[in-house]
């Protein structure tokens, strides 16, 4: 059974439970990160490889514009439409240039750079990203997920392939901006209810991947 509380360290609070223990942290560095239907070769082979290479990735953040309304002495406020903003995702480049690969095959899946030609739709390039944190499980036990974001409607919005350098001994990385249509946090199954909503949603698998049905 995992530890979900750190006995006997507690901040006393109101209540009849005043004297709880503390809630376990999930950790930064417990995560994995999927990209579905990515670059050509995005299999599950060039989904596993993609993940293994990656070195960090922020989480979504969303954003609402404001909407103001005046009346009489008065003023108040509401939310007006929402920006999911986009993330970024850190990969270390290896030696058989994979990483480059399947990352140029996106690139290329969303504008022709050869024959200087644009994708004829949206559904021909954009792809799914998955990001998930873990129990810290591995081998034989597995690893639970605890959390997951399902980002929906993917495309690069910019690649930075970072800086090359004698004085250093860090790995080669490039670095990716992904802008998303809409983003959806869920606990530890896909097909439970998303975290804040009532209303269950079911994930479909396409060629190793999900979807908001």
């Amino acid at each position: 059974m995992p530890i979900t509380t750190l006995q006997n360290i507690s901040i006393p609070t109101e209540g009849a439970n005043s004297n709880s223990s503390l809630l376990m942290p999930k950790l930064q560095y417990r995560f994995r990160v999927f990209l579905d239907n990515f670059g050509t070769t995005g299999g599950p082979d060039g989904v596993r490889e993609i993940s293994r290479q990656v070195q960090d990735v922020t989480r979504p953040n969303v954003s609402f514009e404001q909407m103001t309304l005046d009346a009489y002495n008065s003023r108040t406020y509401l939310a007006g439409k929402h920006t999911w903003e986009p993330v970024t995702l850190t990969l270390r480049e290896d030696a058989n240039n994979n990483v480059q690969k399947i990352i140029g095959q996106q690139l290329q899946r969303q504008f022709d750079f050869f024959e200087q030609s644009s994708a004829v739709s949206s559904g021909t390039y954009k792809f799914q990203t998955r990001i998930e944190i873990l129990d810290g499980g591995n081998g034989a036990n597995g690893a639970a997920v605890i959390d997951r974001f399902h980002l929906i409607g993917c495309y690069i919005e910019s690649a930075n392939y970072n800086t090359l350098a004698y004085a250093t001994n860090e790995a080669v990385t490039t670095t990716i901006s992904i802008r998303y249509d809409n983003a959806i946090q869920f606990g530890s199954d896909d097909t439970e209810t998303g975290i804040g909503e009532t209303t269950t949603r079911a994930l479909v698998g396409a060629s190793g991947g999900t979807q908001v049905t």
